[in-house]
């Protein structure tokens, strides 16, 4: 992000708003939400990026939802996986999925340069840092609300944001190495493991007495949902991480 880029964060200034006849060249949204419709008009540019979880898209009035959904499952299957997952031995063949599906990542990102570790691309997260929060992720899913440990966080990790999210002990300004980070991370992903190849469907329907911190805490949260999340974080996770290797492996 450019150093001259105004930023507003968590403000509803732009609700309802109109823009007209504006540069908006440069303009990034990133974190936001919408329950209603954003609609972009008779606006001219050479290149549009948009990136996130949308109910509905149109693009010049053809609807490419279902297009994209499709698209994005092929390169990411356990996407889908991840998303129709309902019962005890469903989740436990998306997790096997994505255990397999990281493990050969892993192996890809070892041989590389330690350099490429920590180098984003267009600013997104880098492969540690992706680790860091899918660490926080399956603490904050799996460890809290599920298996209601005592400290289920662990201090390399970090929210959505790249924040603590207001779990105290969480170093966010740590800097560990790809294998540093991996520890932790192969632990918790064991630990997923080892629950779910236990899990019943009655299980799945258990109300999880500790609430995800950061989530709504009036809502109700099931064992399956805490654990869909994961499933779901995993694998749109892996493919941000493919992605951007890509990139950097490109040439």
């Amino acid at each position: 992000m450019p150093s001259e880029q105004k930023t507003y964060v968590e403000t509803d200034q732009f609700r309802d708003a109109l823009i007209r006849q504006s540069d908006v060249s440069g303009l990034e949204i990133r974190d936001c939400w919408f329950e209603e419709r954003v609609k972009i008009v008779d606006c001219y540019g050479r290149d549009v990026y948009l990136g996130g979880d949308f109910g509905r898209v149109v693009v010049n009035d053809i609807d490419v939802t279902a297009y994209v959904e499709a698209e994005l499952d092929r390169v990411e299957p356990n996407r889908a996986l991840a998303r129709e997952a309902q019962t005890a031995a469903e989740i436990r063949a998306a997790w096997a999925a994505i255990e397999a599906t990281w493990a050969a990542t892993f192996e890809r990102v070892r041989a590389l340069p330690e350099e490429l570790h920590r180098r984003r691309v267009d600013d997104e997260w880098s492969f540690i840092e992706t680790q860091r929060h899918l660490l926080y992720a399956s603490d904050k899913w799996l460890g809290n609300p599920v298996l209601e440990e005592d400290e289920p966080y662990h201090p390399l990790g970090f929210g959505p944001g790249g924040d603590p999210d207001g779990v105290p002990g969480i170093t966010v300004d740590a800097d560990p190495s790809l294998e540093e980070i991996l520890a932790p991370r192969l632990a918790r992903m064991a630990t997923m493991r080892t629950y779910v190849a236990g899990l019943t469907d009655a299980d799945l329907d258990r109300l999880c007495t500790r609430k995800p911190i950061g989530n709504d805490p009036a809502a109700d949260y099931t064992v399956r949902r805490c654990l869909k999340v994961v499933l779901a974080e995993e694998a749109e996770h892996h493919r941000y991480a493919v992605r951007d290797l890509a990139v950097l492996t490109a040439g």
